[in-house]
């Protein structure tokens, strides 16, 4: 008889590890764990620290990557998903989608998320090779997670603008389906006219904050699209989109829809914001081992 932990959904983990501050692999290893999955990783480098400090070092791994991926088919390891984060060159987003794709031809949800950057530019130390590099992750890609920046910079369109037309927003997911992915979660966009809200004065903002989900079902069918509108909480801290990712993967590998999944995703990126926007280093990130009875909740 199987016992109550192997039964658990197993999911591998593709991303980076920072030895200061919540981020990546730090982030997802409990809260997937929480979210009762069985965890396994593999990292695409050492960090220092997150890179909102400035300085930092990176130690890339891909030798490493490949050596164990090649152990693991010898041991005929397999895991029921695979989600992938931070990627250094190119010599690895090419190791990893080969892996990805070999993944999904045995029918594994391959979940990318394609750290690279927010608030309108690139993060520290990523280049516009590393986009480059991360446009070969969504040819096999069953969901793809990028906040409106990063969609931006992946498709080159509307690159730099902070609020975008509705159907500039549509034009961004249709060419991330294009690129291969089968259905699209796009966060933190600001969208204008058609989607503007009222404000408490009565008055209309010009804009509304939404995350969009675009479905694709199969084939056959024109994507299904979702706009779930949010009100922005004027904090940055390190690690919220990894945050995000988790629950959402999550709670989608332990049966719930998709666009289910990405509502409960957005409420605990705003709880954890809440919590932590008095903290004294930001930099840091979310502790999330203190709060993770609220994202099993």
């Amino acid at each position: 008889m199987m016992s109550k932990q192997s039964e658990r959904p197993s999911i591998l983990l593709v991303n980076d590890m920072a030895g200061y501050g919540k981020v990546a692999l730090s982030v997802m290893i409990p809260m997937l764990s929480a979210l009762q999955l069985n965890v396994y990783n593999l990292p695409t480098a050492l960090v220092s620290n997150t890179l909102d400090y400035g300085k930092f070092d990176i130690l890339e791994t891909t030798d490493y990557m490949r050596s164990t991926l090649g152990i693991w088919d010898e041991l005929g390891f397999t895991f029921d998903a695979v989600a992938t984060g931070f990627l250094v060159s190119e010599e690895q987003s090419l190791l990893v989608s080969d892996y990805c794709r070999a993944c999904t031809e045995r029918g594994v949800p391959v979940f990318v998320d394609p750290i690279m950057g927010d608030e309108g530019v690139l993060y520290n130390g990523v280049t516009e090779a590393s986009v480059e590099h991360m446009r070969h992750m969504c040819s096999v890609a069953d969901i793809i997670m990028p906040n409106v920046t990063e969609a931006q910079y992946l498709t080159g369109m509307h690159v730099g603008k902070r609020a975008l037309a509705e159907g500039e927003l549509l034009e961004i997911v249709q060419a991330l389906h294009d690129m291969g992915a089968k259905s699209v979660v796009v966060t933190s966009a600001a969208v204008e006219g058609a989607c503007a809200a009222p404000t408490a004065e009565g008055g209309e903002s010009g804009v509304r904050h939404v995350t969009l989900v675009s479905e694709q079902r199969d084939d056959s069918d024109e994507p299904r699209l979702s706009l779930l509108p949010y009100d922005e909480i004027p904090v940055r801290l390190p690690g919220t989109g990894d945050i995000f990712s988790s629950v959402l993967i999550g709670r989608h590998m332990n049966g719930r829809p998709l666009v289910e999944s990405v509502q409960a995703a957005m409420d605990v990126v705003v709880d954890m914001l809440q919590l932590c926007k008095d903290n004294d280093d930001k930099y840091k990130g979310v502790p999330i081992e203190q709060y993770l009875d609220r994202v099993a909740s």
